[in-house]
């Protein structure tokens, strides 16, 4: 028959006594082993990434609404009639033709009473800009 072992005694057959190389507390006055709360921490850090990424979608989705519209206004404005090269820098008016289609024109509204749409000017990428508009959207 085999000597019992005490409960609180760590021993192993193939290790004999072996409580000083263990990484955990063996003795009963060792400090209690508690398991840390994770879901608290896990719930807050799910919170914090989550309105990191709202706010990352926000400011992709206003920056391609923004390109959607400057993509919109260069479409409108290369379609319009003109018989001018324009020249890169200048401020250029569109102004809406009483049969429906848009014409480019040096002209500044205050000048001429024609239904004006928006002032652009011509950068460097051949790219339309938008200075003012009495239609922001579409």
């Amino acid at each position: 028959m085999k000597s019992k072992i005490p409960d609180n005694v760590v021993f192993s057959e193939e290790n004999g006594y072996n409580a000083n190389v263990l990484a955990y507390p063996t003795s009963v006055g060792a400090p209690a082993i508690k398991l840390d709360n994770v879901v608290d921490w896990k719930n807050i850090g799910i919170r914090n990434v989550n309105k990191e990424f709202e706010s990352k979608f926000n400011e992709l989705k206003a920056e391609y609404e923004k390109l959607m519209q400057e993509y919109e206004w260069n479409e409108i404005l290369y379609n319009a009639k003109y018989s001018f090269e324009p020249i890169i820098g200048e401020t250029y008016h569109l102004y809406l033709a009483k049969d429906g289609s848009n014409f480019l024109s040096l002209i500044h509204p205050d000048f001429w009473n024609k239904e004006h749409i928006g002032s652009f000017k011509l950068n460097s990428n051949k790219k339309w800009i938008q200075i003012d508009s009495k239609q922001d959207t579409f």
